[in-house]
């Protein structure tokens, strides 16, 4: 039997060839020679994530984000700044209902607002995009020779713009040369793509901060994508009054996707611990592993998420909830973008993408006339059981990530800490309270009066002596009684 060192190089081995559905991570090799032929085996279902050949670990990471503007009203700006680009043409994407709503209307009167400043607006985006819209709407981008893209909607309309974006520079090549390995080509991109503004609807994607874009591949009855920095918009303008007309099932299904963004990228496999190390940096993947930049911006956004999606569930107009959630899925994109997802968003691929000639499901509270299970919902159903296989894996990370769920009322958090470092001092055989040392409860006046001249460090002390004029004897002798016995 393997040593318990090679056993645990082995099982995250295996854990992390799980992710190859979705194309996050690079292989890494053994790191004792006895484990070399599993380890070789367990390399190739990653061998992917970056296409070169070789065998060395990555021992660096990238960070890109798109900028952002995050406001009230920031919407109406976006005329200004393609003016400021010095656009000739812009190319708008948008999708049937966003068309009608408020954030289309304010984002076109912006445009129209500002002297010669043509543009044209493509307004048939798919929901949950296929190989065919997309390259339906490469070919009208095609037509038009944009210098400058606009996409106003959520993931799909940012997704399928940042398409039309990549195909209007590249007009000769086909759309699987640049789709992640191994279901298309995985070519790099390396010519300077269109400047491309995103002004995200929902509070989901975090499209608006990635290089990421994601169809259906309908003939194979899943999903992929494109996975590059190149894609990514040069500016994501985060409007906190585009989510009011959103419906409360797509706050939620929405909110998901930036729950499991969260967790996913912070659970990920290290960067350090994707191999083959690209022979080039323009090689690089986006999806690097987790990294300590992408972990800051993905547990501020799970910690956000956990907070006020339950918020917007039971109260869609809750404004300080809605803002905080576009927030969190621009965070989330920031930290996923920089280190990748993997099991959930791989498992969702086939869940929503067989959903088409399989079951049928057309989730509550979408207005679309085909089945669908939407991309939130089809990443969550696989959750809880995901991470029960991945702990191991990492148990600090995912014990940080359960005390974000176990979130304890504020009122008995004291409660719960009073119990937790008791129970961690018996284990100590430390003894029980003053009693346990000798101490009789009539002895209490006489320690806190052995306290009060102790103001050094009392005054360092939250809640003691916050009332002007008061030595804090009540509160102390609250604590010495609460330490005698327990």
């Amino acid at each position: 039997m393997a040593p318990a060192a090679t056993r645990s190089t082995i099982f995250r081995l295996i854990n992390a060839s799980q992710h190859s559905a979705c194309p996050c991570h690079g292989c890494r090799s053994a790191t004792h020679n006895h484990a070399h032929h599993g380890a070789l085996a367990l390399n190739q279902l990653r061998k992917f994530a970056t296409p070169v050949q070789t065998v060395e670990k990555e021992y660096a990471f990238e960070v890109a984000a798109s900028n952002l503007r995050f406001g009230e009203g920031v919407t109406r700006e976006v005329g200004m700044d393609l003016k400021n680009m010095k656009a000739r043409k812009v190319g708008v994407f948008t999708d049937p209902i966003v068309a009608k709503l408020k954030p289309m209307r304010v984002a076109l009167e912006s445009l129209e607002s500002q002297e010669d400043l043509p543009f044209e607006v493509y307004d048939q985006v798919l929901a949950e995009p296929t190989e065919e819209s997309w390259r339906k709407a490469i070919a009208w981008a095609r037509q038009h020779d944009f210098s400058h893209f606009l996409a106003v909607g959520g993931g799909s309309v940012i997704d399928t713009a940042k398409t039309a974006n990549l195909f209007t520079v590249y007009k000769d090549a086909d759309l699987m040369d640049f789709v992640n390995a191994p279901v298309g080509k995985g070519l790099p991109i390396s010519q300077t793509l269109r400047p491309l503004i995103a002004v995200p609807t929902t509070a989901g994607t975090g499209s608006e901060t990635t290089g990421a874009a994601i169809f259906d591949v309908t003939s194979r009855a899943f999903k992929t994508g494109i996975a590059n920095r190149a894609l990514k918009p040069v500016l994501g303008v985060v409007d906190t009054a585009n989510t009011e007309s959103c419906p409360t099932a797509v706050h939620i299904s929405a909110g998901l996707d930036v729950l499991f963004h969260s967790l996913e990228s912070y659970t990920a496999i290290p960067y350090t611990e994707r191999t083959p190390r690209p022979a080039n940096p323009i090689l690089r993947p986006a999806y690097q592993g987790s990294n300590p930049v992408a972990d800051i911006f993905s547990m501020w956004a799970l910690r956000t998420t956990v907070k006020y999606l339950p918020r917007i569930a039971k109260d869609r107009g809750d404004h300080e909830a809605r803002s905080q959630m576009l927030l969190a899925a621009s965070f989330a994109g920031i930290g996923f973008g920089n280190a990748g997802v993997h099991l959930c968003h791989g498992m969702s691929y086939p869940i929503s993408g067989l959903n088409k000639k399989g079951p049928k499901y057309k989730h509550p509270g979408y207005v679309v006339d085909h089945p669908i299970i939407p991309h939130g919902i089809s990443v969550a159903l696989s959750g809880p059981a995901v991470f029960q296989f991945t702990a191991p894996s990492s148990p600090d990370r995912h014990r940080e990530a359960l005390a974000v769920f176990n979130c304890i009322p504020d009122s008995e958090v004291g409660a719960y800490l009073f119990e937790s470092i008791a129970s961690f001092l018996d284990g100590l055989g430390v003894p029980r309270g003053l009693k346990a040392v000798g101490y009789n409860k009539s002895d209490i006046s006489m320690l806190v009066e052995g306290t009060l001249p102790q103001r050094r460090v009392l005054d360092l002390a939250p809640n003691i002596g916050n009332v002007a004029g008061e030595d804090g004897r009540e509160h102390l002798t609250r604590i010495m009684e609460a330490s005698f016995e327990y």
